[in-house]
């Protein structure tokens, strides 16, 4: 097989459960040490990071990925062990075949490819793995990003080997992502016997309009090539599991995506303001992940648009959709993202895998898009 075949196998029989690397980015470092590349590892709390670099100066183009996967859930409903890597008609099965040790083996192929053809390259060619992205995203690249603030590390150009192809290898690029903003809501009431309600408060009730009217807000009409903003109640709890007993209180987690009309702050104050003229007693706690970014037309994405319709035969449909990514965290040092990656249809699932056919791709069209960048 290929060397990038070999090395994304290496990294799958690694047990990087989030926010473990299990000296993925050890092997990494040495390989791209070898390569030329200065390599500095940073340690931030449990998390594992590596920042890489060739050249110096700008132009910067950084190639961005993680280490860690997600668990694998039970081993036993999987057709072959998680963390041995294995192929059944042309296929590599394995937790994170695609999610993104394919991509991220990708990028030290190329980049050791790009380096050892273009020793004098301009600008600066740079790897920056993490093993926090399925995590808590606190000590990978969000820490990261705010010690190259202080340094004063600028950055250009972004590619994350996020999987975001559909159905072939370059038939979508991912020009941005929706901002990412959860809450915890507590309703507090007074508990009592269901017979006796005047003796209680129920907080099921009280905040039953509330919730009715925040899940039918239609909150926005879209952004450019972002789709609308959307809210969603993931979990709701109440009761003792009796039911003759008012519950004294109520627990709502809910999530928003949103685009670039909002801001975390501005929804917050929206939320509050909803919830404040419901008359409800409540404690809500907000965590924010990430507010949007967006790549306009420009260098990064009139090649990227050019490279992946080579590869794919076609243009690529240019998205926003999708989850979060540590793009997030390096958009607002005012670099330039884009997501360039394998078929997403398996992430996160039982018997993950990549077509080995665009496994052995992907260095190529990493490789071209750098060339293009920097060469």
């Amino acid at each position: 097989m290929s060397d990038v075949f070999d090395l994304t196998c290496d990294l799958i029989a690694r047990p990087s459960v989030t926010p473990d690397d299990a000296g993925c980015q050890s092997l990494i470092g040495t390989r791209l040490a070898a390569a030329g590349f200065n390599c500095e590892h940073l340690r931030l709390g449990e998390v594992d990071n590596l920042w890489a670099t060739h050249g110096s100066g700008s132009p910067v183009l950084v190639l961005l990925g993680h280490t860690d996967v997600v668990p694998t859930g039970p081993v036993e409903t999987w057709a072959s062990d998680p963390f041995q890597p294995q192929v059944r008609d042309g296929v590599l099965y394995g937790r994170g075949a695609a999610d993104m040790k394919g991509s991220v083996a990708a990028f030290v192929v190329a980049a050791e490819q790009f380096a050892a053809a273009h020793p004098q390259h301009p600008g600066t060619l740079a790897v920056l793995l993490t093993s926090d992205e399925e995590g808590d995203a606190i000590d990978g690249v969000r820490h990261v990003a705010r010690l190259f603030r202080e340094r004063g590390q600028g950055i250009d150009w972004c590619i994350t080997g996020e999987p975001s192809s559909t159905a072939k290898l370059g038939d979508l690029l991912r020009v941005g992502r929706r901002g990412s903003l959860s809450a915890k809501l507590r309703v507090k009431g007074v508990q009592g016997h269901v017979a006796y309600p005047d003796k209680a408060r129920n907080p099921i009730h009280l905040a039953a309009a509330a919730l009715a009217e925040l899940t039918a807000r239609h909150w926005d009409d879209g952004y450019e090539s972002f789709p609308s903003t959307s809210l969603q109640i993931s979990n709701i709890n109440a009761g003792t599991g009796a039911n003759n007993v008012i519950p004294g209180e109520l627990q709502v987690m809910f999530n928003l995506r949103y685009n670039p009309h909002w801001s975390a702050e501005l929804l917050e104050a929206e939320i509050t303001a909803l919830l404040d003229r419901h008359g409800l007693d409540y404690e809500l706690n907000w965590h924010r992940s990430g507010e949007p970014f967006y790549t306009p037309e420009g260098r990064l994405r009139s090649v990227a648009r050019d490279v992946l319709a080579e590869f794919a035969g076609a243009a690529p449909e240019e998205s926003t959709g999708g989850g979060t990514s540590d793009a997030r965290f390096i958009a607002p040092l005012g670099a330039q993202c884009i997501e360039v990656g394998p078929v997403n249809a398996s992430i996160h699932q039982v018997d993950e895998n990549v077509r080995v056919a665009d496994l052995e791709a992907l260095p190529a069209l990493y490789r071209k898009l750098i060339e293009k960048l920097l060469a």
